[in-house]
């Protein structure tokens, strides 16, 4: 009983260590984030993701376009493609393949989608660190130590209630750059958008699970 009661001391202590470091004035803005995300059934968006090593040297910059329904979601990238349909991620190299995994398979890493929605409350401690203009910049730390990246920091556009760009450095210190563009709220997208079609595919499209 001893031991439980112990058990019991050292996680509440976690849970309050985790409450004193998030900042109250970046908990409103990422709230009112998230409640306007809500507010849409559908978002589809522009992106871009620049990369950058650890000793400054560009890797380039890929562009495509994301749309998002609650969890579900589908991110086109040239010929690559990524499927969400809540369960599962599909995700197809743009050839012959198609590797399929649980949607907490991907948990470890920072998704597009998972920008957009503004939904950080339970996994990242979180301060405001500036705002200029008409945007509010946020720097989050994961409270999972086994993410894969060590902070991120998002920019949110204080009028739309929307984070437009993210700034992610990983723990070998290189950093991605995701910015959005032309964000469109309620498209009318059709519900069988999200769902995984072999047919869309090639012919010969392997599938990996």
């Amino acid at each position: 009983m001893k031991k439980l009661y112990s058990v019991a001391l050292v996680i509440l202590a976690m849970v309050f260590q985790v409450q004193a470091q998030n900042d109250p004035n970046a908990k409103k803005i990422l709230d009112a984030v998230s409640k306007t995300v809500k507010t849409y059934k559908t978002i589809s968006a522009g992106f871009s993701i620049k990369s950058v090593s650890s000793r400054g040297v560009n890797n380039g910059t890929k562009t495509g376009t994301i749309v998002t329904k609650g969890e579900k979601y589908v991110l086109k990238e040239g010929k690559t493609e990524i499927l969400c349909d809540g369960a599962k991620t599909y995700n197809f190299d743009g050839s012959k393949t198609i590797t399929v995994s649980a949607v907490e398979d991907a948990g470890q890493t920072l998704t597009p989608q998972k920008i957009l929605s503004g939904s950080y409350d339970k996994d990242f401690t979180y301060r405001l660190i500036a705002t200029k203009g008409n945007v509010h910049e946020i720097e989050m730390k994961p409270i999972d130590s086994r993410k894969n990246f060590s902070k991120v920091n998002i920019f949110v556009d204080k009028i739309k209630n929307m984070i437009t760009r993210a700034v992610i450095l990983d723990k070998g210190n290189n950093t991605v750059q995701v910015s959005f563009t032309n964000i469109v709220p309620n498209k009318n997208l059709a519900d069988n958008l999200f769902v995984f079609n072999p047919s869309k595919y090639p012919k010969d499209v392997e599938i990996l699970d």
